[in-house]
């Protein structure tokens, strides 16, 4: 199973990420200071173990990350925002208040009197992905809302007074 990557910050080299392939092989970029990188193939049990090293310049880093497919990841984010142009995200606080403290959003009917989506409230440090219609709004909530411009203003003045 693939694990997290590892960051390893090495003083007077670099930065060292590190992770575990599904067949259990260690391997790790080091990015120098001056722009170097260098692969390492290796041992789980031990990220200084190496069995193989490859350097890599800048155009070569290039080459590598194509040859991983990182063009087919930026053709797929540039069609994402071609889907969303004229979209926003905005994070808007409630202060204690704000004529929305006790009212679910639902009750408010925020999405069809404003136009805008909500795609997370924050409570208390968690994040609380899409709310449902009952979400009873509270002074210090924060939420992450989607829509057009004018439409994330009506929010603002909806939420914030």
């Amino acid at each position: 199973m693939t694990s997290e990557i590892e960051e390893t910050q090495l003083p007077g080299v670099g930065v060292r990420y590190s992770f575990s392939t599904s067949s259990d092989t260690h391997v790790s970029v080091l990015h120098h200071h001056s722009g170097r990188h260098e692969l390492f193939v290796g041992d789980p049990d031990d990220p200084d173990a190496s069995q193989l090293v490859l350097e890599f310049d800048d155009e070569d880093s290039r080459v590598l990350a194509e040859m991983l497919g990182a063009s087919k990841v930026i053709r797929e984010i540039d069609r994402l925002q071609q889907s969303v142009a004229g979209l926003s995200i905005e994070w808007l606080r409630v202060p204690a208040g704000a004529p929305a403290v006790g009212r679910s959003i639902g009750e408010l009917e925020i999405r069809s009197t404003t136009g805008v989506t909500v795609v997370a409230a924050l409570r208390h440090g968690e994040a609380l992905p899409v709310p449902g219609p009952e979400f009873a709004i509270e002074h210090g909530d924060t939420f992450v809302i989607m829509g057009r411009p004018e439409a994330i203003r009506r929010a603002d003045a909806l939420l914030r007074g």
